[in-house]
């Protein structure tokens, strides 16, 4: 993957089976990683999103980007993460998904976790998360095990989305 291609085009939409992927780990972090990285973070800031899992651009392999600062200008990179410890608190959330464009629903997850994750050097580092960014972890790293955030809602809920967004993409195609 070169930084020339451009993967904005390429985030899958649900319910592509493709998003059902569990990624395998990143072998070695090395310049194609980094690349991959650097492109996904590009994608996910021209997207407007706050995450992008590489399992959403079909590179089913432990990678995701995320920045959930204000000034969107601290973009954060993991790669094989590993969720080492949860809160027992939960917290009610509307989470959104690059996947599942204008759908915005949730459910409950842990307040605050501990991943821990190499950085685009390779480096092993922990992350102690809460709030949005610990909502924002657990996002993304569903997708590495190729869920999907609507699959926490009911069938009918669940179902509603997947028929509106396949109507939706029948419509993009017509055009």
């Amino acid at each position: 993957v070169g930084s020339e291609m451009c993967i904005r085009d390429s985030i899958l939409s649900y319910p592509d089976p493709r998003l059902h992927t569990v990624a395998k780990p990143v072998a070695v972090v090395d310049d194609r990683i980094r690349a991959l990285a650097a492109d996904m973070i590009e994608t996910m800031y021209d997207s407007k999103g706050v995450g992008l899992a590489a399992t959403q651009v079909n590179v089913h392999e432990r990678l995701l980007v995320m920045d959930v600062s204000e000034e969107h200008n601290q973009p954060m990179v993991l790669i094989n993460p590993e969720l080492l410890w949860a809160s027992k608190e939960r917290i009610k959330n509307e989470e959104g998904c690059l996947s599942v464009p204008g759908i915005y629903d949730g459910g409950e997850r842990p307040v605050s976790i501990k991943v821990r994750a190499l950085d685009e050097k390779g480096q092993s580092r922990t992350v102690d998360a809460e709030g949005i960014l610990a909502v924002c972890i657990q996002h993304e790293m569903d997708h590495l095990m190729g869920k999907v955030f609507v699959e926490y809602l009911s069938p009918l809920k669940r179902d509603r989305i997947k028929t509106k967004l396949l109507k939706a993409q029948r419509e993009a195609e017509r055009d």
